[in-house]
Parts: C-alpha cells; sequence; structure tokens
C-alpha cells in the first residue's frame, strides 16, 4: 500500500514543533488521526516509525512529533525534558491535527509510550475530547519509578542524581550551559535508566540523530510526576500495553491506572521488557493489538489490500513542507 509522508510545523508556546503526517494514498475524507510522541529523550525517528506506518496502513492518518528541545524542533537549550512543556506540546499537537484538511476532528486518538505513554493519559484528560487512547510500556507513576531506581541502583544512585539535577538548576540560574545527565548507561553507571537491557534496549530503536543525554534538572522532577492520578478523568476508550518484566516503568502503575479508568480500559499484558515492544515478535503483536483497538474503537475506512508496508515505505518521497493551520 502507498503512503504518503509530509513534513509537518506547528507552534506551541510560539516555538516551532516538527512533525511527520502519515497518510494512506488510499485514504477517505474525514479520516481519524493517532497523534505520536516518543517517551523520555526520544526522537519520532526513535523506532515509532514502524508504529506510524502500520497505522496509516490501516486508514489512519498519523501525526508524529519531536518536542521542543529535542530532534528537529525548536527550544534552547537542547535536550531539557520539561514535563509542562511536553504536555504543552501534546496540547499543541492536538490543536493541529484537528485542524488538518481531510481529518476528522471528532476522532483524534493519542499513542504514547514509555514517559509519552504517561503524557497521554494526562493529555487527554485535560483535553476532554480525545476520541482514544494507546499507552505502552507506560510510565504512569514517577514516585513508583523514582523508587525503581533505588532498588535496582541503590540510595547511592538516587543522590548522585540528585546532586547534578541542583548542578543543573544552579547553572541555569547563572546562565551556564546545562549540566547533563546521560539517558542510558550500564548498571552501576550514572544514568535516569541504567537496568541491564536499559541501554542496548534503547541503542537498538536510535539512529544517528539521537544523543544520549538530558539536562541533569529532570531528575528533580521525576517523582512528582504521577500521570495515573489524572486516570479517573478520562472519558474515553484507552488501551494499556504493559510489559510484564518492564524495568523502567514499573508494570503495577500501568495496572493501577487501568483500575482507575474502569470499564473503559482494556489492559492487555506481554511477557516481555520495556524496549521489547519495539522490536521483532514482540512489536509485531503489540502492535496488531493496537491496530485492532484503533480500528474497533475509530472504525476508519477499509483499505485496500491486507500486507502491512515494510519500514521503508516512506522513504523515497520528496516531503512537503505545510504549515499547520493556526488555531482560532
Amino acid at each position: 500500500m502507498d503512503l504518503t509522508r509530509e513534513d509537518i510545523l506547528f507552534r506551541s508556546e510560539g516555538a516551532a514543533c516538527r512533525a511527520w503526517l502519515y497518510r494512506s494514498a488510499a485514504a477517505r475524507a474525514s479520516a481519524p488521526i493517532i497523534v505520536m510522541a516518543h517517551g523520555l529523550g526520544g526522537l519520532r525517528s526513535a523506532g515509532l516509525e514502524p508504529y506510524a506506518q502500520r497505522f496509516a496502513a490501516a486508514g489512519f492518518a498519523v501525526l508524529l512529533f519531536d518536542y521542543r528541545h529535542f530532534g528537529a524542533s525548536d527550544g534552547q537549550p537542547r535536550q531539557l525534558v520539561s514535563i509542562r512543556r511536553q504536555l504543552q506540546d501534546w496540547a499543541a499537537a492536538i490543536r493541529c491535527a484537528r485542524l488538518l484538511p481531510g481529518i476528522d476532528p471528532a476522532r483524534v486518538a493519542l499513542w504514547g509510550s514509555s514517559f509519552s505513554g504517561g503524557h497521554v493519559v494526562a493529555a487527554a484528560a485535560r483535553d476532554g475530547r480525545v476520541a482514544a487512547i494507546s499507552a505502552q510500556g507506560p510510565m504512569m507513576d514517577g514516585l513508583a519509578a523514582t523508587l525503581n531506581i533505588g532498588r535496582y541502583a541503590g540510595i547511592g544512585m538516587l543522590l548522585r542524581l540528585v546532586a547534578r539535577g541542583l548542578r543543573d538548576v544552579v547553572a541555569a540560574l547563572l546562565g551556564r550551559p546545562p549540566v547533563m545527565l546521560p539517558l542510558v548507561a550500564p548498571p552501576g553507571q550514572t544514568a535516569t535508566m541504567s537496568t541491564p537491557d536499559a541501554e542496548p534496549g534503547y541503542r537498538a530503536i536510535v539512529g544517528p540523530d539521537w544523543r544520549n543525554e538530558i539536562c541533569a534538572r529532570f531528575a528533580l522532577t521525576l517523582a512528582l510526576y504521577r500521570p495515573v492520578a489524572h486516570a479517573r478523568r478520562v472519558r474515553c476508550p484507552v488501551l494499556i500495553a504493559a510489559a510484564r518484566d518492564d524495568s523502567v516503568a514499573p508494570a503495577a502503575a500501568a495496572l493501577e491506572t487501568a483500575r482507575h479508568i474502569g470499564e473503559r480500559a482494556q489492559l492487555l499484558q506481554y511477557d516481555c521488557g520495556h524496549f521489547d515492544l519495539y522490536v521483532g515478535a514482540n512489536f509485531e503483536r503489540a502492535c496488531a493489538d493496537q491496530v485492532e483497538f484503533f480500528t474497533r474503537v475509530l472504525r476508519p475506512a477499509p483499505q485496500p489490500g491486507a500486507a502491512a508496508p515494510g519500514a521503508d515505505a516512506a522513504e523515497g518521497r520528496a516531503p512537503t513542507i505545510q504549515g499547520c493551520p493556526a488555531a482560532p
């Protein structure tokens, strides 16, 4: 099936966020759209295109964006993870999606994985009109994730993370370059994720444009961010795809989120680790389950042909530069 990929620009608090818009050539007018973004420190190019292409082949438009401070999007300093700004970027992306030509504004769904798996719950609760959510391997409770670091890496690791975060805050106040913190590292080394599977798992999905660092001040905010607290305010169908052996985003918090959402939530559990959902057989299973969920709740127009595109489906096409319509 032929897919197109266009370059889209939308603004969040005045800053330019850049995205890819995927569509099937056979898609009809008033198509549903899935808005996607990556987890902690990730880029749109890091393992998300295969999901976007499968969703587009199933009849959905897909808007896949980079947060401010990351990848192709604007924002200084680079590599800054601001929960507040990322949620603003989600709100801006949702507004953009609703205004795109050929899109049904009543059928805007959200897809998130890892850190963004929590963001989509918070974003949907704030928006109130999101049609569906899929949260994969989600980080639903920052306090639980912080305590998990203490369990696998020890209290010394938590103290080092806090110390580096404080140094970064002081550097920002003094107008100095940020103090950086590795995203992933081998066990025993200081990083936001240092489980045995973190570094090989993350590096398996990234490209040459990915940087293994974020501004260290993030370490001071993680424990305070609890998307599970927003769960009861979500009113749309929700799919939570949890990895039973998740080493960095405790699955118990995902299960608790599903309980809070209640009958609107569908919980699927996979016998794999956090990073396994992006590759191989676990990707195939999780992706098929999510296509089934979105098809059932959003009902896109039937697409000719059953074959899914390969990873190079959108390559070789000259992307169109298109500005997202300004929000009213």
